[in-house]
Parts: structure tokens; C-alpha cells; sequence
């Protein structure tokens, strides 16, 4: 259940990227959206590139954020948010690999303003959404 809570909260925040920002888009399969439908189709892209980006983030982001710390401790916390530009680039790149693709035109400045958008979403609905790690800790 908290996986699935994690991918919903990941693919509103890549909404909100997509929404905010002209450099960043996802586009889908256009036969997957001729079989079931335009917003169906939207939705379930959004759903895939945000497994894609848990599972980036779940496997990759922790030794990146450890190699980095030494910079991102020099930057008092700054470089993060590149080290966050960086996992929507890999997302990107191997989003290519699947039916629906995330582009993004530059790493500067559509990466780097799409990770704090994608930040700030993800803390602003965690901080919503109640949090189901501690209810099954106490039960």
C-alpha cells in the first residue's frame, strides 16, 4: 500500500513538472490511447514514468546522494537539488526504453526547476497525505 501511495504522490508531482514547465512533457503510446482512450492513456504514462522515477530514486539516488555528500555538504544542501535534476534525467533516459517517454529539453533549466517542483509537490503531499509507515509500526 505504501508503494502505491509513493507512485501516486511521484506521478502528481511529475503532473505538476509537466504543468508548470514547457521543457518537461510525457507523452504515451498512441496506440495504448487508440485502444482505450486519451485520458486513460495519460494516466497510465503517468503512472509508469512515476514507477520508473520510485524505482530510480529507491536504487540510484541513495549511492549518488552518498558519492556527493562531500559537495553537497560544501554547497550547505544546494547540490541536492541537482542530484534530484539528475534523477529525472535518468528517468528520462530510461523512460526511452519503455511505451512512454518524460523529455526534458535541457538539464538547465527545465531539470533543475522540474526537481524542485517535483520536491516541493512530493513534501507538500506527503505532509497531506497521512502516513501509513508509522500506523503499521504501532499495530
Amino acid at each position: 500500500m505504501i508503494f502505491l501511495v509513493r507512485i501516486l504522490v511521484n506521478a502528481l508531482a511529475l503532473a505538476a513538472a509537466v504543468f508548470l514547465l514547457p521543457g518537461v512533457t510525457i507523452s504515451g503510446s498512441d496506440s495504448l490511447a487508440a485502444s482505450i482512450g486519451d485520458t486513460p492513456a495519460t494516466l497510465v504514462a503517468y503512472a509508469c514514468i512515476a514507477l520508473v522515477f520510485g524505482i530510480v530514486n529507491a536504487f540510484v539516488k541513495p549511492i549518488v546522494s552518498f558519492v556527493s555528500t562531500p559537495l553537497t555538504c560544501l554547497t550547505l544542501g544546494l547540490f541536492s537539488i541537482i542530484v534530484n535534476a539528475l534523477m529525472l534525467v535518468l528517468t528520462a533516459w530510461l523512460s526511452e526504453f519503455t511505451p512512454f517517454v518524460l523529455s526534458i529539453d535541457s538539464f538547465f533549466w527545465s531539470a533543475v526547476l522540474a526537481a524542485i517542483v517535483v520536491a516541493v509537490v512530493s513534501a507538500l503531499l506527503g505532509w497531506l497525505l497521512p502516513d501509513t509507515r508509522s500506523e503499521a509500526v504501532r499495530d
